[in-house]
């Protein structure tokens, strides 16, 4: 009997049961997993595209073909290059010794091992199951030892059990383990445990080969996904217990369907059973839909897969609308949950709240859902803790990840919890309910480890797509793609904007119908509301700019030029003197941080209080950046049911960069920002005046809603947008243009000053001129600017050159369902991955990685305090010790999670070209390596209280818990 789990991590040994599994009894786990999650998780749409492929039409059929698939992923640890792993590759003397014990009887039993098993030729077992199974289950081609034609069907389905450990395998792959279990010594053993489990499962194999045709694209995606889940799930020692080789196998599948269906009810993965619920029952606090909502709630189709693209201001309730899309959606479609994708963590850390609240409205009361926040430091945020302790009406919501939450009760309304095993790599997608970055969805198309688990989970979900304006081309083209596999896989799509370009709303229409594989009608109507149904047919609605009750938005935007930092942090320290929250945006941290110095020195002397000027950006370790964010939404968030803040402060000097307009629900009095696109100036704008509620407590200095944009001017008046380039002539620039493109600065700056009033002040009414602002910087190039025309020429064939290799880069990792031109299905070999792409985080031919952005590369390092008494601590008063052993995700659960989540919270980015130039950084080889266990091969900085550097790159940089990290 061949083994197929073995117990090195003591889990059965401490229930008293056997050291190993049988393969077949894996097998089985696996086949009785998948039937239950066919049954209680995969939402309608899923399932009748594994109907199609698995049952030629038959759910019955399809649903047990795809058991028997699922089970035989493993097939190929029935060889010899696998099996003897247990006694010659990694383990204690009492594992070699069980694992000779096992051969002896496996021997004995006729289990036709090679001689050496420790030289056996070596395949993965993974790609020997792609190599071997088609012809055991009815391929008759030259490749599987016949004469007739290749069934197709076999081999994509093997391929995919190829790819069940994360990449679908190349052709060579596949061929290169074909010796590692020869036919003539294995074929009676595969063919008696394929034979055991059909007989199980209740299937005669005969019917498989009739009915295994899995062409269309997004059937194959589901399939993996499937594969992946069952797999996983039915690995879970918590749930699935080690059998007995001597016991019958009628009892190892009775046991296995219990298990199974414990399993997946644990991990709550019933797919979301929406009942109907009206709008003032989902939100009790805004109980009548405002006409903008009401109209998106009319335009929504009865009961089918759609897109639908809303186009508002900021505040004007485009969230809500999305959830009670999604909700009606889940409702009449059956789709599983909801995933909520938006720019940045802190934007997902915030909406995260909104949703939570949302599943308290719309769960029955005692239901249970889990809901992921999804993004690579979630586990150092304090929601996900408390999720995670739901259960608990009391508890440490930062320490305890290990918590169970199996006795969650809830009695009047529905509960959002998160089960710790939705921790681990790519799972948090499958939860229910999410919320992150664009990231996932960035990363679904692309050849990443496990993309094709990221893409099903999506795939069986409403999908929202929050602030859609706000990512670079190259994300554009992986979001492009992903829409087309969702509109394939028949997902819903809901997109989110304030500001949203024609050619991305072109571009993502475009995607959609493609996958659709639908032109469709444009009925020619009018609105920010644009629904496209499944035939992809397209309609607008909702309230036209010039309707009289349409929201109105007015924004004035002052064009100054740049005084300076001291002159402007004086002018503003005076205006606001006498009362006003003044929010100034810079485009990098270190402009932003010198703005925030020169106001704290210049603090008490204009009578204002250190405490009263904060400063938020991207290099503050999570820990102090996750406290700073609650405590701006503490201050300057929206006050309970529409009602003022009382802890709204009368002033309040914030210096931040482009994070603070990421969907942070923040209302400031007035705000400045350095040179930015005009549709972030817009989205920036709506984080000024946001609540109406405080107009008119505002000062009288700052009651009309302005915007300064400072720009720096050259002698001729023309705006500086491109950074310094010697070789060009150009000594003297602004690196602003580095991050954005200076053609689009330039266009901005051109836009706002053609349009300005007599008194210099651009008056925007938005939606009223939003598509022409847009368009002007975004359509056609402009022509006729007179002395600014040399300037936009020069910098829109950069800009043009710019696009075109952010388009190609990512051309170059997608996949796509269907081929361009003539819409064939893409071959399943060419979805395979891993060769190239790496695991999407290392790895993978130069350039070619899966990435979900473009930009320069950084360096995660872990940052500590050293006390003047050597003790390391996570905090610079030395309150918080870290903990340094060696934890294990097994054994010491409890520990283990809270030393990630302090880790992740001490963690940050580092930028990789910190090491070039003048201060470079000593390589990181070069860094002293530290003896506690848990910082092994970790790049680890230790700092002094006061944020010297001490380890590390010594004396090249400086950490302040409240200006962050810098070099010097």
């Amino acid at each position: 009997m061949a083994w197929g789990k073995t117990d090195l991590s003591g889990d059965s040994a401490r229930r008293g049961g056997p050291s190993w599994t049988p393969l077949l009894a894996h097998l089985l786990d696996v086949a009785a997993t998948a039937g239950v999650l066919w049954d209680l998780h995969l939402p309608p749409h899923i399932r009748r595209r594994l109907t199609q492929a698995f049952g030629a039409g038959s759910e019955a059929t399809a649903r047990k073909v795809v058991m028997l698939l699922a089970a035989l992923h493993d097939l190929g640890k029935a060889s010899s290059c696998f099996l003897g792993q247990w006694q010659h590759g990694r383990g204690n003397a009492r594992a070699k010794q069980q694992a000779k014990a096992w051969e002896e009887q496996a021997r004995t039993a006729g289990l036709p091992l090679g001689d050496d098993l420790a030289h056996a030729f070596y395949a993965r077992h993974e790609h020997i199951t792609a190599v071997v199974l088609p012809r055991l289950l009815g391929c008759a081609c030259t490749e599987c030892g016949g004469t007739g034609e290749r069934h197709e069907g076999l081999h994509d389905a093997a391929v995919l059990l190829g790819g069940h450990h994360g990449h679908i395998p190349h052709p060579e792959t596949v061929d290169r383990a074909r010796g590692a279990a020869p036919v003539a010594q294995w074929e009676d053993v595969h063919a008696a445990i394929v034979q055991t489990v059909a007989d199980a499962i209740g299937l005669d194999l005969a019917t498989v080969a009739k009915v295994v045709d899995p062409v269309r694209p997004s059937a194959r995606i589901a399939f993996l996904y499937l594969v992946y889940l069952a797999d996983w799930i039915a690995s879970d020692p918590e749930f699935f217990h080690f059998r007995t080789h001597t016991t019958p196998v009628t009892d190892w599948w009775q046991a296995a369907l219990q298990e199974a269906d414990q399993a997946v009810r644990a991990r709550r993965l019933v797919r979301w059973q929406a009942r109907p619920v009206t709008w003032e029952e989902m939100w009790p606090d805004t109980p009548v839909p405002r006409p903008f909502q009401a109209d998106g709630i009319r335009l929504v189709p009865a009961a089918e897969q759609t897109m639908v693209v809303v186009e508002s201001d900021t505040g004007s309730g485009k969230t809500r609308l999305a959830l009670w899309i999604a909700h009606h959606l889940a409702r009449t479609c059956g789709y599983s949950g909801l995933y909520m994708a938006l720019p940045t963590r802190a934007a997902g850390n915030q909406v995260a709240a909104e949703l939570r609240k949302f599943l308290k409205s719309v769960l029955e009361p005692g239901e249970v859902q889990n809901m992921a926040l999804v993004h690579g430091t979630a586990q150092a945020t304090d929601l996900v803790h408390q999720l995670i302790d739901a259960h608990q009406a009391q508890g440490d919501p930062l320490t305890d990840l290990s918590s169970t939450v199996e006795t969650a009760t809830c009695t009047d309304g529905g509960l959002a919890v998160l089960d710790p095993w939705y921790l681990r790599r790519c799972l948090a997608l499958v939860a229910g309910f999410g919320v992150g970055t664009i990231d996932q969805i960035a990363l679904a198309p692309q050849g990443s480890r496990h993309w094709a688990l990221r893409l099903g989970a999506l795939m069986c979900k409403v999908v929202i797509i929050d602030e859609a304006h706000a990512y670079e081309l190259f994300q554009q083209n992986l979001l492009g793609a992903a829409v087309e596999w969702l509109a394939e896989g028949g997902a819903s799509l809901v997109v989110l904007s304030a500001t949203l370009p024609r050619s991305i709303r072109k571009q993502l229409t475009a995607a959609w119908r493609r996958g659709l594989g639908k032109t469709g009608d444009d009925d020619g109507s009018r609105g920010p509301i644009m629904v496209i149904d499944h035939n992809g047919r397209l309609r607008r609605g909702g309230p036209l700019p010039e309707d009289p009750k349409t929201p109105k938005l007015l924004t004035a935007i002052e064009l100054r030029e740049d005084p300076g930092e001291k002159d402007l942090v004086t002018g503003l320290l005076a205006q606001a003197r006498d009362g006003g929250c003044v929010v100034v945006r810079s485009t990098r941290v270190d402009p932003c941080r010198s703005r925030f110095r020169e106001a704290v020195r210049l603090a008490r002397a204009s009578g204002w209080q250190p405490d009263e000027i904060l400063i938020l950006h991207g290099m503050l370790l999570p820990r102090h950046r996750l406290l700073l964010e609650t405590r701006l939404a503490d201050l300057l968030g929206p006050g309970p049911e529409g009602h003022r803040n009382p802890n709204r402060p009368h002033r309040l000097l914030v210096f931040a960069t482009g994070v603070i307009e990421q969907s942070l629900d923040l209302d400031f009095d007035h705000g400045v920002t350095d040179p930015c696109p005009l549709d972030i100036a817009v989205q920036f704008r709506g984080r000024i005046h946001r609540h109406a509620v405080n107009n008119p407590h505002r000062p009288p200095w700052c009651r009309t809603t302005r915007l300064i944009m400072l720009w720096q001017q050259d002698p001729y008046g023309l705006p500086i947008v491109e950074p310094p380039d010697f070789q060009a002539g150009r000594p003297t620039g602004t690196y602003d243009g580095l991050v954005y493109a200076p053609y689009v600065l330039a266009a901005t700056w051109h836009t706002l000053t053609q349009h300005r009033d007599d008194d210099g002040i651009v008056r925007l009414q938005t939606p009223r001129d939003s598509a022409w602002a847009l368009e002007n910087v975004y359509g056609e190039p402009i022509q006729g600017a007179g002395a600014a025309q040399k300037l936009l020429d020069r910098t829109h064939a950069a800009y043009l050159d710019a696009l075109a290799d952010e388009a190609g880069q990512a051309e170059e990792r997608i996949f796509r369902p269907y081929t361009r031109r003539r819409r064939t299905p893409t071959a399943t070999y060419e979805l395979a991955s891993g060769h190239a792409q790496g695991d999407g985080d290392s790895g993978g031919m130069t350039g070619m990685a899966a990435v979900s952005r473009l930009g320069e590369e950084s360096v995660d390092c872990l940052i500590l305090y050293q006390q003047p008494d050597n003790t390391l601590t996570y905090d610079h008063t030395g309150l918080l010790k870290a903990d340094l052993a060696q934890r294990s995700p097994t054994r010491n659960v409890s520990a283990y999670r809270r030393q990630q989540k302090d880790f992740l919270a001490n963690t940050l980015a580092i930028p990789k070209r910190w090491w070039n130039g003048r201060r470079r950084l000593q390589p990181i080889m070069d860094w002293p390596k530290h003896p506690q266990p848990a910082l092994k091969n970790k790049p680890v900085i230790l700092v002094a209280p006061d944020g010297a550097c001490l380890s590390g790159p010594l004396g090249r940089l400086r950490y302040d818990y409240t200006t962050g990290l810098e070099r010097i």
